[in-house]
């Protein structure tokens, strides 16, 4: 069926505009609670679902439309408040519980918000269950008796069972003596668990991005502005910089040396330790927007790796297809199976600073045998539910690209799963044909579509 309501990455958008007003979160809590109830594969007892949530402002208004909805629909509520996406997916799983919700529009301004769904096993929700929640949205709103509706209490120590989580995914036999590292938490939903975990493994840690104030999510800071953590490097002279997105579940590392680092190279990072410990299982998962210098440099390890659709789901569809344990996207998104059941930022700069450590290398030298080729991303404005591959201008644009960069360069196009823009990438051996290349088809779409650039 046609989603509605779901994108890549559960339900997202402008706070107070469709579906993000508080009649639609209501609704939509308690067509989920329907629906996981009615779940012929969940375990038997009452039904009982955890919610998390960033910092946000909105998220207290969110929260209390979520719980009332799935209330309505007979279904307990155990609330753990601020907790970056990964821990929602870990205490969902630890404590048995039928689902987990995450609050959370991730690297979006506070304008925004949305919500993310979480299986008892702590995964994101197949894509047929996403339809069923959808189904019922078009059931009138009801309630359940009075002595049916669901209740809901506060989980004890939620931040302290994720912080133990995460250290215990790095080996007991090392330490983060010696090292000072700058951590960025965005103003985000980690602010208060991140610096911990980096602390009590032994890390002089300068906490930033820790003050939120309800509006200043991914202000300038954070994975998706990685110059102030730069700086921060630099004022404070630390050895790393390991900066996280608002939900805590993308990572981007910064050197001494004012370098950074994003997620091909860092999942490089991880697969060539894997491989040297004797624990990679098949080879490496990555997307579509995957950098050719990633793979390249993985194939001179003799290290496979396979493309997936766009998104973390998807990577992670295709690691457990194929009984892979490394995966991720150049965002950020990085996918340890042999530690956890999803995407966390904070255990993926754990396993990096693992490879270095043991490995007595730098960034700089565990990263340099990928040589990352200059990528331009463009996103063009076009109208909801316009056919762009039907478009012969397109096409035609696309062709030209693709035609004269050979087996140099990719050229890709795809659509947003959040907003009304068609994203397009052209990868180039030179900076300047990306750029070129990636203008041109641009401009073709924008004419095509009757959309400004």
């Amino acid at each position: 069926m046609k989603r509605e309501y779901f994108g890549t990455d559960g339900v997202r958008g402008r706070v107070g505009e469709e579906p993000i007003t508080p009649e639609r979160v209501m609704k939509l809590g308690w067509a989920a609670g329907r629906t996981f109830a009615a779940d012929a594969q969940r375990p038997a007892g009452r039904p009982t679902v955890l919610i998390g949530k960033d910092t946000r402002l909105s998220g207290y208004l969110m929260e209390a439309a979520l719980e009332a909805g799935l209330s309505a629909a007979g279904v307990d509520v155990a609330l753990c408040g601020p907790l970056p996406t990964p821990g929602i997916a870990y205490l969902t799983r630890a404590l048995r519980l039928t689902a987990g919700i995450v609050i959370s529009a991730s690297h979006n301004p506070y304008e925004d918000n949305g919500i993310k769904f979480f299986s008892s096993g702590g995964t994101k929700l197949a894509d047929a269950l996403e339809s069923e929640i959808e189904k019922a949205m078009e059931a009138p709103l009801s309630c359940v008796p009075s002595s049916e509706l669901g209740r809901a209490r506060r989980v004890g120590d939620a931040a302290g069972r994720y912080i133990e989580f995460c250290k215990a995914t790095f080996p007991s036999s090392l330490d983060l003596r010696g090292v000072t590292l700058v951590v960025d938490c965005a103003h985000g939903a980690g602010y208060q668990v991140a610096p911990s975990v980096f602390g009590e493994l032994g890390a002089k840690v300068v906490a930033t991005g820790v003050a939120p104030d309800g509006t200043n999510i991914n202000a300038g800071c954070g994975a998706t502005h990685p110059q102030h953590l730069v700086a921060e490097v630099a004022k404070h002279r630390a050895d790393f910089g390991i900066a996280f997105d608002g939900d805590g579940d993308r990572v981007a590392m910064a050197d001494r040396d004012g370098r950074i680092y994003h997620g091909d190279e860092l999942l490089y990072v991880i697969a060539i330790d894997a491989k040297r410990r004797g624990a990679l299982r098949g080879g490496v998962v990555g997307t579509q927007m995957s950098n050719l210098g990633f793979e390249q440099a993985l194939a001179r390890e003799g290290i496979p790796l396979e493309r997936a659709k766009v998104g973390d789901r998807y990577v992670l569809e295709r690691m457990v297809e194929r009984g892979w344990t490394c995966g991720g996207e150049n965002s950020g998104h990085l996918i340890c199976l042999d530690r956890h059941t999803t995407g966390d930022g904070i255990v993926a700069a754990l396993a990096v600073l693992r490879a270095l450590i043991e490995g007595k290398q730098t960034l700089a030298q565990a990263t340099a045998p990928v040589a990352m080729f200059p990528q331009a991303l463009v996103n063009v404005p076009i109208r909801r539910g316009w056919d762009w591959q039907g478009s012969d201008a397109v096409k035609r644009s696309r062709e030209q690209a693709v035609e004269a960069l050979g087996d140099t360069g990719r050229v890709l196009l795809r659509p947003s799963g959040t907003e009304p823009v068609l994203r397009v990438m052209v990868e180039a051996c030179e900076k300047g044909l990306a750029d070129r290349h990636a203008g041109d088809i641009a401009e073709a779409i924008a004419k095509a579509a009757g959309a400004p650039l």
